[in-house]
């Protein structure tokens, strides 16, 4: 693979990963509460990244294309753990609400859980969507020759893990700087009601594919 291509591939890599999805809207959420714990959802959300660029790059694709019905279990099971976080984050905005909203001295792991916690949400929230390895595959593919090298493999894999953990982590580290935490914790009820109302109306979209993919 020559360098430019790989650029290119960085570059779209870098757009689909900034378009607004579960991923965007999980880590924007805890930053604005805590960047210890958006670094943990950050690590989450790249882990599940790693696992499906291994699975587009070794093709995987072509699995679930010949067997369909394995692309839907896993949309099925993957949007109701995305419509249990959009009910939860919808309690959490409640509850916020109702207490007066947060504060800096907020017990943060009560609000949203330990930091551990968060970098299981963030894993499982990246990996609720198998459709992103029919995204992997389509960006990939025109980069990448029938038969990849396993170092050529591996580059590309390194390569676009790095550019996603990167890009995350410094969309939680902007968020969650002093200035920008202090404006934002006092909307904090309501971008957890928006992430909750993203995460449900996402959640349902991926449960109703399942189902309907089955008949």
């Amino acid at each position: 693979m020559e360098l430019n291509q790989l650029g290119t591939l960085v570059l779209i890599s870098l757009v689909g990963m900034v378009t607004p999805g579960p991923d965007i809207f999980f880590v924007t959420r805890l930053a604005t509460k805590s960047r210890r714990h958006a670094y943990a959802a950050v690590c989450g959300i790249t882990i599940g990244v790693t696992i499906w660029l291994t699975l587009t790059v070794f093709g995987a694709t072509a699995l679930l294309t010949a067997y369909p019905a394995i692309l839907s279990t896993i949309q099925l099971v993957g949007g109701l753990w995305i419509l249990w976080m959009g009910i939860q984050l919808l309690l959490s905005a409640r509850a916020q609400l109702r207490d007066g909203g947060v504060t800096v001295a907020t017990n943060l792991d009560a609000l949203v859980g330990t930091p551990r916690s968060c970098l299981r949400q963030g894993l499982f929230t990246n990996l609720s969507n198998p459709k992103i390895i029919l995204y992997l595959a389509a960006i990939i593919a025109p980069f990448l020759p029938s038969a990849p090298s396993i170092g050529t493999a591996l580059l590309v894999i390194v390569t676009l893990v790095t550019c996603t953990f990167g890009g995350f982590m410094l969309l939680a580290t902007l968020i969650s700087t002093n200035a920008m935490r202090v404006k934002l914790l006092k909307a904090g009820p309501w971008i957890d009601l928006g992430a909750g109302l993203f995460f449900i109306f996402a959640g349902c979209g991926l449960v109703f594919a399942g189902v309907t993919s089955f008949f």
